[in-house]
């Protein structure tokens, strides 16, 4: 029967097993097996430590299958971005939690301090989690806004060139920028609430 569920699901997109899956818990193994091993993946890109990394994915998981009723679909983005959304921010906090701990051990024995990494490295590795942030929160503004942002700040081309690439103005550049910068900062309180 178990089986049956599960081959049920490898044929049913990611949507339709989320919701199902809040009836039927055994169809949320489906989504496990379809990305657990992508998200190990990013979890040891971003933790650098394999035993956190699988602990950040069992409580993305978790938490995606607890919020699976909230979850919204929103045009341009899928139930994958979704996910790696909950993912990349359990990463995060696992992330600044390790962070405080080094920050603290340091306190108490000088000695750490050499021990602890370069922070050349450190400020990297949040540099990529700002990134992945940036990209989670672009994938939930309209198009036309998320290009131009993809363009100036991800690709670092400067607004001129933007214009020439989107065939819009400087002028129209700046004011997407603008309007793109107030929507993502809503979109950061309202995650932090």
């Amino acid at each position: 029967m178990f089986l049956d569920e599960i081959k049920q699901g490898a044929e049913q997109d990611d949507a339709e097993i989320l919701k199902q899956s809040r009836d039927n818990p055994v169809l949320f193994e489906t989504l496990v097996l379809r990305y657990e091993e992508a998200f190990l993946r990013k979890a040891r890109h971003i933790l650098r430590n394999d035993e956190k990394a699988q602990d950040a994915v069992q409580d993305a998981f978790v938490k995606i299958y607890m919020n699976a009723a909230r979850y919204q679909p929103v045009p341009g983005a899928s139930v994958k971005s979704w996910m790696y959304k909950i993912l990349v921010n359990v990463c995060f906090t696992a992330w600044k939690k390790g962070k405080r701990d080094q920050e603290f051990n340091a306190l108490l024995d000088p000695e750490l301090e050499e021990i602890i990494k370069d922070s050349k490295e450190e400020i990297e590795r949040e540099a990529r989690l700002d990134r992945d942030t940036i990209v989670s929160l672009l994938s939930k503004l309209p198009v036309t806004l998320a290009r131009i942002i993809e363009l100036h700040f991800i690709e670092g081309k400067p607004q001129r060139e933007v214009a020439k690439v989107a065939g819009i103005s400087e002028g129209a550049v700046r004011a997407r920028v603008h309007r793109a910068k107030q929507a993502m900062k809503k979109l950061l309180i309202s995650q932090s609430k």
